[in-house]
C-alpha cells in the first residue's frame, strides 16, 4: 500500500542517509543499512505507535530510496554475503560445567543455538564475541574471556568460533537487550544435548527433537557426551 511504502521509505532514509556517498552504489553495504531501518521499524516504530502495517525487509528494500530495479536480485547477493562473514560468541558454562547457556531466537519455529553473531568491519574477533553475547543475553563476559580457549568450525562455510566461558553462576539473571531477536534464554544440561542429527536424547529427556538443536551440534559432535564435556578445553 502507498501507506506501507511511505513508512517504509521514512525509516530508509534516516539510515541509508549516513551511508557516504561514495558508498551509496554498494548494493551490499546499503542492504545493511536497510537491515538496520527493518529493526528500527519493528523495535521502535511499532512497539510505540499503534495502526502501523507490518512490513518485511523486502517491503523495506523496494522503498529504498536509491531506488534499484533488481531488488530480488540484490536481497539474495546479500544474504549469500551474509552468509559467508564470521560470526563470534560463546559456550557459557556453569560452575559445575554440566550445564551450558542456550538461546532460542524470536521465531515461533526458531531452535537453540549458543549466543553468537557476525563480526563488523575492523572488529576484532573477541570483541564481537563479547558484543554479540551482551546483546542477546544481557551479559557481559569481557573479564572472563580468554582469546586462545575457543572452539572453531566451518557450517556452510562460514566461520564459527565460540569462546569457552566456564564458572558463570546459574542463578545469573539473563536478560537480551535486543528486541524481537531471542525470545528464551536456558540453561541446559549438556548430557541431554544431541551429539549428530539422529541422536534422540532430547527427545527423551527434555521433549525436544534434535533439530532443535542444529546449530549446536557441531560443537557438541566435538565435546561428546563425558562427565566433564569441555574440560579437555578448559584444560
Amino acid at each position: 500500500s502507498h501507506t506501507q511504502h511511505a513508512f517504509c521509505a521514512l525509516s530508509c532514509s534516516r539510515f541509508i542517509l549516513h551511508i557516504p556517498s561514495e558508498e551509496r552504489d554498494n548494493a551490499i553495504r546499503v542492504c545493511f543499512q536497510i537491515e538496520l531501518a527493518h529493526w528500527f521499524y519493528l523495535d521502535f516504530c511499532m512497539q510505540n505507535s499503534t495502526g502501523l502495517p507490518q512490513c518485511g525487509i523486502r517491503d523495506f528494500a523496494k522503498a529504498d530510496i536509491l531506488k534499484r530495479s533488481d531488488v530480488q536480485k540484490v536481497l539474495e547477493q546479500w544474504k549469500e554475503y551474509k552468509m559467508g562473514v564470521p560470526t563470534f560468541g560463546a559456550i557459557i558454562l556453569d560452575e559445575t560445567l554440566d550445564n551450558v547457556l542456550m538461546v532460542q531466537g524470536y521465531l515461533a519455529k526458531s531452535g537453540w543455538g549458543f549466543p553468537k553473531g557476525k563480526v563488523n568491519e575492523d572488529e576484532a574477533f573477541h570483541d564481537c564475541a563479547v558484543r554479540e553475547v551482551l546483546e542477546e543475553t544481557g551479559f557481559d563476559i569481557r573479564d572472563r574471556i580468554c582469546q586462545k580457549t575457543y572452539i572453531e568450525q566451518r557450517i556452510s562455510d562460514q566461520l564459527v568460533r565460540l569462546y569457552i566461558i566456564p564458572g558463570v553462576p546459574n542463578d545469573t539473571k539473563f536478560n537480551p537487550k535486543t528486541r524481537k531477536e531471542i525470545r528464551n534464554i536456558e540453561w541446559f544440561s549438556v548430557d541431554k544435548l544431541p551429539c549428530h542429527r539422529n541422536d534422540m536424547t532430547p527427545k527423551s529427556k527434555l521433549g525436544l527433537a534434535p533439530n532443535k538443536f542444529f546449530m549446536a551440534i557441531p560443537f557438541m559432535r566435538l565435546t561428546g557426551h563425558t562427565e566433564s564435556p569441555l574440560i579437555y578445553v578448559l584444560n
